[in-house]
């Protein structure tokens, strides 16, 4: 009896792949945080088809989040229901063909810009200051120091849900302020951006301006990066400054005394910890300047003690 009502584990209902399948695999070291829950599954794909085999045989019913390399992400303490998919190794690659560098959607921004100075082209330094992978950049339209991924972006792969491969461009992503027009559910696989021709050395002056200012103005702790989008005309730390906001906290979770808009783990903050600082930051705000913050940290997953099993049959 005790047999027959024992709940399926949701990996013996997933399509067979050439990656690997994992359950019950902590989140909390692989974002910036350090907070949060347990993935149900992990999906570590081995290549793009195999990441097309798993969506196209996928039961409906089962959530698919992606993350990168958790840099703007807040997964909550009872962790993330259903399949977390990583990228591998297989989506880091980086290539150049004349002004053209196209890079696979696990690549981190920065070896991005690297391999744009060492190729002599310039355009892509802001992304010495954009912390993340270039799936991750496409998708928010991510931007640091007047320059975006809508100003760079030729096209991108992405897969939709019943594993299809698509090819998009900027018009097709309708890029917004920290915003694209991504399909829910489709998973960018790379992406082409454009620079132009200049000297690498030049290029290399300015990606050091830009990782010298981001070292003295950003904080170095567990952080999220810039927790709220900047609202039109105005920014989100200087709303969040005249609201006395600077330096406060909930339990372990600090708005930084460095830059306002960043949230810090100081050593023993729970993702409910930060994610409560960050509507009591919104609620003062609305309340000393009627501006309502949007969250740019994206937040995943369900709070402690609820059930995780979003798959299981």
């Amino acid at each position: 009896m005790a047999a027959a009502l024992k709940r399926d584990s949701l990996i013996d209902r997933l399509p067979v792949v050439r990656g690997v399948y994992e359950e019950n695999v902590p989140l909390a070291g692989l974002t910036w945080f350090r907070v949060g829950g347990p993935a149900e599954v992990v999906f570590r794909p081995a290549d793009e088809d195999d990441l097309g085999t798993f969506l196209a045989g996928r039961p409906a019913d089962v959530p698919i989040t992606i993350i990168g390399v958790g840099s703007n992400l807040l997964v909550r303490d009872g962790g993330v229901p259903g399949v977390v998919i990583r990228l591998s190794r297989a989506f880091a690659k980086v290539g150049v063909s004349g002004t053209l560098v196209t890079a696979g959607a696990s690549t981190p921004d920065v070896n991005v810009a690297l391999a744009a100075r060492d190729a002599g082209l310039a355009g892509l330094e802001f992304l010495r200051g954009v912390p993340g992978t270039i799936g991750g950049a496409v998708k928010m339209n991510a931007g640091a120091y007047g320059r975006e991924m809508a100003d760079v972006l030729t096209e991108a792969i992405a897969l939709a849900p019943d594993g299809g491969c698509h090819v998009l461009t900027g018009f097709d992503l309708a890029f917004t302020y920290r915003h694209s027009a991504l399909p829910e559910g489709w998973i960018i696989t790379s992406a082409t951006l454009r620079g132009t021709p200049d000297e690498p050395a030049a290029i290399a002056r300015r990606m050091e301006d830009i990782s010298d200012q981001r070292g003295a103005t950003q904080p170095k702790s567990r952080t999220g990066g810039s927790t709220f989008k900047n609202p039109p005309g105005q920014k989100a730390w200087q709303l969040i400054d005249a609201a006395g906001c600077r330096g406060i906290r909930v339990g372990g979770a600090q708005m930084s005394e460095l830059h306002c808009n960043f949230i810090i783990n100081t050593g023993d903050a729970t993702a409910r910890d930060i994610e409560a600082l960050g509507e009591d930051v919104r609620r003062r705000v609305l309340e000393n300047s009627g501006v309502s913050l949007e969250w740019e940290i994206m937040r995943i997953g369900v709070p402690s003690g609820t059930p995780l099993q979003g798959g299981a049959s």
